[in-house]
């Protein structure tokens, strides 16, 4: 009988040494089920704790699903080529989340199945959150070192669809929000500075923090339209009233001033991690240590 595959633990690095990076992750993932699982022991998730349950992990799939999505910018952006270590935990985090999910939701309806089956198939917010969570899964199972030599050149093609899968998610996220899609909403912002991000490196577009705060509004600017068209759409409400509401920051502040400040804080990273490297290549090198003359000249000294 084949031996089985020794586990790794997921903070350890490929060398098997404890990496603070992958093991902060790791605390990261698990802290939302963590959080949500005490407030459901501690009866503190209201009348419904699993339709509570049931939106925390969906929305938390969704957060992780962007943190993911960040990886790749961050690393060009903030200089920090080692984050790609917590890309693969962190998408599967997103599957681990989005199983949750649907785990509550059978749950939720009591455990028959058929029924869940009709609502996924009759209902297309749905049917289009289930179309995601089915492209995570294949992602998800795709994902060892062992696929990817397998799949070779069809690996990144078929991971690319991870942004389909996005979207979707946020169209999931909409509908089953209804009436006040203000986190949704930021969510789309988040995502747009990240296709804009891609969308710069695809065109050569150098990251200094004028171009970075030039995406930062335009993101701003399409995530104000966007809410706009949606309560248009979805509720009759005037776009002139959903716009106007974004000036009356003293008494609410609208998910496209948040999209700006997440946007703008990038080119500050960005401005502050160019600094470093610069002051760190100005600083000489010390030099290096005398090695110890071998023993043989150690004698011939003597």
């Amino acid at each position: 009988m084949p031996a089985l595959p020794a586990f790794s633990a997921p903070w350890r690095d490929r060398a098997g040494r404890v990496s603070g990076l992958k093991l902060a992750t790791f605390l990261l993932a698990l802290a939302p089920g963590l959080w949500l699982a005490g407030a459901y022991a501690a009866d503190a998730l209201g009348a419904k704790p699993i339709t509570a349950l049931l939106h925390g992990t969906g929305e938390w799939a969704v957060r992780f699903l962007m943190l993911s999505l960040a990886v790749t910018p961050l690393r060009r952006i903030a200089h920090a080529p080692k984050l790609i270590l917590v890309r693969r935990m962190l998408g599967l985090t997103v599957l681990a989340y989005g199983l949750i999910h649907l785990m509550l939701y059978v749950v939720d309806q009591n455990f028959v199945l058929t029924k869940v089956v009709s609502e996924i198939v009759s209902r297309i917010y749905l049917t289009i959150g289930f179309v995601a969570l089915l492209g995570l899964v294949v992602l998800g199972v795709t994902s060892t070192d062992g696929m990817i030599r397998r799949l070779g050149k069809a690996w990144p093609r078929l991971h690319k669809t991870v942004y389909v899968i996005a979207i979707l998610g946020l169209i999931h996220y909409y509908l089953q929000a209804k009436i006040d899609v203000s986190d949704p909403v930021f969510w789309t912002g988040a995502f747009l500075l990240l296709m804009g991000h891609r969308a710069m490196q695809r065109l050569g577009w150098p990251s200094n923090p004028l171009t970075l705060v030039g995406l930062a509004v335009v993101a701003t600017l399409v995530t104000a339209l966007l809410e706009a068209a949606w309560y248009g759409v979805a509720s009759g409400i005037p776009a002139s009233l959903v716009l106007s509401a974004n000036l009356d920051v003293p008494d609410t502040i609208r998910p496209a001033w948040w999209v700006l400040a997440l946007g703008l804080a990038v080119p500050i990273l960005n401005a502050v991690r160019a600094r470093m490297d610069k002051s760190g290549r100005g600083k000489p090198k010390p030099a290096p240590a005398p090695r110890p003359a071998p023993a043989r000249e150690a004698v011939a000294a003597r």
